[in-house]
This record gives C-alpha cells, structure tokens and sequence, in this order.
C-alpha cells in the first residue's frame, strides 16, 4: 500500500465524531502505523499514528520520528504527517513539540507566540535548503488551541491535496529531504539552546530559607545550572559555561537582600521579574530584567540587545495586553561606561557586577538595588 495509501485510507476512514475506541475503523489504521513495514521510510526512522485519546483528534496525524533525535511528540522536534480538520489535505512538516510548555506558557495564544519565535529561529537553519512548494505553515482548519499550536509549531512543511495525493516516489523523496532538514535543526537547536543566550528558564534551584511575611521570596525564582556543560556540536566539543543564568543567579539572590522578590518561573520569554517583597501577592508595580552577558568587552552590542528586547516586551506583554507597564533594568557582568548614561536617557536603568558587588545607574540607586 505504501505511504500515500495509508494517507487516503486514513482520510477517507477517520470520523473525529466517532470518538477513539478500540472498533473505531479510523482509529484502528492509525494505531496500526507502528506495525507497518510498507512506508518505505528513510534508514533508522520510525513512524506511529495518533488520533487522540480519551477524545479523538480534531486534525489526526502521523509522528516521524529520528530515534537519536527524539522519540516523543511532546518535547523536541520530530516530522509529522498532520491531515486538515476537513481531511481534504495533509501536511508533512518539521514539528517542534508543544504538550511540554504547557505548564509554563499554558494554551492559547501565548504558547504560539512562543512557538512562532522558536520556528523562525530554527527556520533559518533549513533556509538555504528550501526547495519549491514547501512552506513556513499547514493550514489544518480547526479554530481550537491543539490544531493552532501545531501550525504555530511548525519550521517548514510540505502540504498535499488528497485528492491529487502524489505517488510513493514524490512523497518518499519529500520525506528523506525533510529527513535531512530535521537532522540540521536539531543541530542548530542544540547550538542553540546550550549557548549563553535567551533559553528558558526551568526549575532546579532549592530554596535556601529565605522568607518575608511567611513565605519564601525565592519560590518562583528558578534559574539554570550555571555549572560548566558539554556540549557536541557538529562533530566537534565544546565546554561553555552558562554565563547567563549565573547572573541572573547571583543578582536574584542580592535582590532578595534589597526587598525585592525576583521570579523565573512562568515568566519565559522574560529573564527576571522584580516585586517588592513587603507587597506581598498584590505588588503594585514591577520590575522588568533582561540579563546579558558582556562578551570580549563589547558593551555595544550588549546594550542594543537590552534596548530591543525590553521595549518589545514592555509592549507586547504589557501595553498590549493592557497591563501597567514595568520598570525596565538592563542587567550586565560588567560596566557598560557611557552606554549607563544613554540608557537612563532611554528609561532603562542599569545594573551590572563590580569587584565589590552591584554597581548601577541612579534609577537603580534610587530603588536600593546597587551595593
């Protein structure tokens, strides 16, 4: 039967409204992909079938996946045979996994957003081997957050019209090429990722007895290992440290000494978030930090990463959605000179470490946070 038949018989034996048990014809062709041995897949690569659980699917789809790479659709990047809610087409596309941030950015629109982010930064990796009719998203049809999230999710994709469904040459050469472009992401997703840049912050700090009014300043305050790490990036290794969350580390806890309760956690794309302590819950203004590292004394491009990415923020995840807008503190590993002086022309205070702790602008003086 082949791929493209397995892809009509899916579209033309799925019914969502049928629910997922075990008599489900649909349902049953598509647990019955990890047992197919006719797809002609590329070397190593696996396949299985997904049409819900204890629902069923509104748009059904076929996971891909590189077992050196990923073997789950949850987190990481993996290729996927995605069908339209209306199953009048399907979608081959370089998926990024989107259940593991739900916990952090929640449903909805804030997930895509985070999403869209990530796959233009990936999408660049694969630009040079775009090839004719292939494309940034699918089209799946569907208005709720699952078929959304994946179109937000995908890096680049091939959509067919199943009824003018391609033969097994033209789909198994799409597949190897999409094969190949989803081992030259993931290698730039590792690069990525294990630089000291703007990763997510997760949680692996254990509170050190901190307190304020009975609870733990420190509570939603999870930055990353700062430990060294390695990391194998294309045939070669390299051993890098993470600069990045050790700032964020070490300011978060002077924070704490200051009065102020600095938070990570659910905070992403953001780096810090200040409150004053002795506000409690209902802090009346906040504090907005981004964190940069100062590399080869080059405060100039350091400083013109701060001035974008606080203004963005102030302005999609403020102003936009209505909010009162926060403090805005460029954080640095060190002296930044002249540039203190333009950013508080700009309304960006600024921090950074000196031999005999924080040294800063007047803004950050003013709110006690140098010393």
């Amino acid at each position: 039967m082949g791929m493209s038949g397995l892809l009509r018989e899916i579209a033309s034996t799925y019914d969502a409204s049928a629910g997922t048990k075990r008599d489900v014809v649909g349902q049953i062709v598509l647990r019955g992909v990890a047992e197919r041995t006719d797809l002609s897949l590329p070397p190593s690569l696996f396949a299985k079938g997904y049409g819900g659980q204890s629902s069923a699917a509104a748009t059904p789809w076929i996971g891909v996946f590189d077992p050196v790479i990923n073997r789950e659709p949850g987190k990481g990047l993996y290729l996927a045979y995605i069908f339209s809610a209306d199953l009048k087409t399907v979608s081959l596309t370089l998926q990024q996994g989107i259940t593991h941030l739900e916990d952090r950015l929640g449903r909805g629109k804030a997930r895509q957003d985070h999403l869209r982010r990530q796959a233009e930064r990936l999408r660049r990796s694969v630009a040079r081997q775009r090839r004719a009719g292939w494309i940034d998203e699918p089209t799946l049809r569907h208005h709720a957050d699952r078929p959304r999230a994946y179109e937000a999710a995908s890096v680049i994709a091939r959509s067919y019209d199943l009824a003018e469904l391609p033969d097994d040459g033209v789909l198994s050469g799409d597949l190897a090429h999409a094969a190949g472009l989803l081992k030259r992401t993931a290698v730039a997703q590792e690069a990525w990722y294990f630089s000291d840049g703007d990763g997510d912050l997760e949680v692996n700090f254990a509170p050190d007895g901190h307190g304020a009014q009975g609870e733990d300043p420190l509570a939603g305050f999870h930055p990353k290992d700062s430990s060294d790490y390695v990391a194998n990036i294309v045939a070669r290794q390299q051993v890098k440290k993470r600069h990045h969350e050790k700032l964020i580390d070490s300011f978060g806890r002077h924070a704490v000494a200051r009065g102020y309760t600095p938070i990570t956690r659910l905070m992403h794309p953001k780096d810090l978030v200040l409150h004053r302590t002795s506000e409690g819950r209902t802090p009346k203004v906040e504090w907005l930090v981004e964190a940069k590292v100062v590399r080869a004394n080059n405060s100039t491009e350091a400083v013109r990463q701060v001035v974008g990415q606080l203004f963005e923020y102030s302005h999609f995840l403020y102003r936009e959605r209505q909010l009162k807008e926060p403090h805005l503190i460029g954080l640095f590993t060190q002296d930044i000179g002249a540039y203190s002086g333009y950013l508080e022309s700009k309304g960006i205070a600024s921090i950074w470490q000196s031999d005999s702790g924080w040294d800063g602008s007047p803004s950050a003086a003013r709110w006690d946070m140098t010393g």
